[in-house]
């Protein structure tokens, strides 16, 4: 008896291998949209691995957070390689989903009968978010103090439960050594689970119905007398061999950013951030990571009402949740954007620019929220804030009118033919 034999009459291996890359067809005419899947799994075992590392290192105490940091920077052997690798990493695992979504936005991947493999996306994009806020705080620099207490103190304005859910969530009443605990549990074992469970129902999900396509044909729908797509080619070798390909030129890339600019002008590690937190200092403009900041911008765009920031708050989570409803506000009877109307093109445009607006406005400085008492306040404001607060209104507007208009221009303009079988 092999191995092998010995192996799988124990444990599917063979099973497994041929269901999900030897024997998984996937449609013969993926482009390089279809590579920023597979960079996200790099990106996240790459994080993984890492973040233990620093996890042997950190004190996650608020005399010693800093300090350890620090120690890992300038005394542990390669360390300084390892903490960045962590930090560019975050930004580059973000840059790969958001344009793993937009390809999903592109070709219709949310729509039938893909529904659940967009819903499981959403909810691990979420607690990607989640996972990413956490981890900006541990450091301890002023940025991760003030960000924590700005963005925490928003669950403090949720009517009548909010000051008991804010010491609930902070274990005091202020960012201190609970919060600073319970942060670094989350991050390191609570959240990394709920990562790689959601990645793996993700992906079996996925393989169970099947990869989209450029063209949006479902190419189980056209089979031989063998029952294997026409338009199908094995996951391995074929496509395993071209990610290698895009795993090289993304470690190019990734690599010039890590060894020459890792903090990349204060858009990847701010400066303010190599600061010890001080909370008897605030910084002069407290703003989260690039990741976030087109939901903080929401946020900033909503005017309090009687003192509360509850609106915002709302709005801002209506942002992140609004996206899990995209399968069935879709009314066009294709997927792929190559056989899209104008309309939907049109509106995917102004919705993808909105997106990188807001992320660019979240990180200027911030707009005084007194500007709707009265007409004075507006024409005092300086010229550059006023319209910073006009274009953060009105790209907020364009982010929902997307979502709120798509039934309507998905069901409107004349969409082209789709083939019967994939084009190139």
């Amino acid at each position: 008896m092999n191995n092998k034999s010995w192996i799988d009459q124990r444990f599917p291996l063979t099973k497994v291998w041929n269901e999900h890359l030897a024997e998984y067809y996937t449609p013969r005419n993926f482009n390089f949209w279809y590579f920023f899947g597979s960079l996200a799994m790099l990106l996240l075992a790459m994080q993984l691995i890492t973040g233990i590392f620093l996890t042997m290192h950190y004190k996650a105490d608020t005399v010693n957070a800093f300090a350890s940091v620090e120690h890992i920077m300038r005394d542990v052997n390669w360390g300084w390689l390892i903490r960045y690798m962590h930090s560019t990493g975050a930004s580059a695992f973000f840059i790969v989903i958001y344009l793993h979504m937009y390809r999903g936005l592109l070709y219709g991947s949310y729509k039938a009968p893909r529904e659940l493999v967009w819903i499981l996306g959403m909810v691990l994009y979420i607690a990607l978010m989640a996972e990413a806020f956490m981890g900006y705080v541990l450091p301890w620099g002023q940025m991760s103090y003030w960000g924590a207490q700005v963005i925490i103190s928003l669950f403090g304005s949720v009517p009548v439960v909010g000051t008991d859910l804010l010491i609930w969530i902070l274990g005091d009443y202020a960012v201190g050594d609970p919060a600073l605990n319970r942060f670094f549990s989350l991050h390191v074992i609570a959240l990394p689970l709920i990562l790689v469970v959601l990645v793996f129902l993700h992906i079996v999900a996925l393989h169970t119905v099947g990869s989209n396509n450029p063209d949006g044909i479902e190419i189980k729908e056209n089979k031989d007398e063998k029952g294997i797509p026409k338009d199908g080619i094995p996951f391995h070798p074929y496509y395993t061999v071209k990610d290698i390909v895009a795993v090289v030129v993304f470690l190019m890339i990734f690599s010039t950013v890590l060894f020459f600019a890792p903090a990349l002008n204060g858009y990847f590690l701010e400066a303010a951030n190599f600061v010890e937190a001080n909370p008897l200092k605030t910084p002069e403009h407290i703003a989260p990571l690039w990741y976030l900041t087109p939901f903080y911008t929401i946020l900033r765009a909503i005017p309090p009402i009687l003192g509360s920031q509850f609106p915002g708050v709302v709005a801002m989570f209506s942002a992140l949740l609004i996206l899990l409803a995209l399968p069935w506000i879709d009314r066009s009877k294709v997927k792929s954007v190559r056989y899209r109307s104008w309309p939907y093109k049109v509106a995917l445009g102004i919705f993808a620019l909105s997106f990188v607006v807001l992320g660019w406005l979240g990180m200027q400085p911030v707009i005084s929220p007194e500007w709707y008492t009265s007409l004075a306040n507006l024409v005092g404001m300086e010229v550059k804030t006023a319209l910073y607060l006009i274009m953060a209104r009105l790209f907020t507007l364009l982010y929902f009118g997307f979502f709120v208009l798509m039934p309507w221009f998905t069901s409107i303009g004349k969409t082209k033919q789709v083939p019967e079988r994939l084009t190139k």
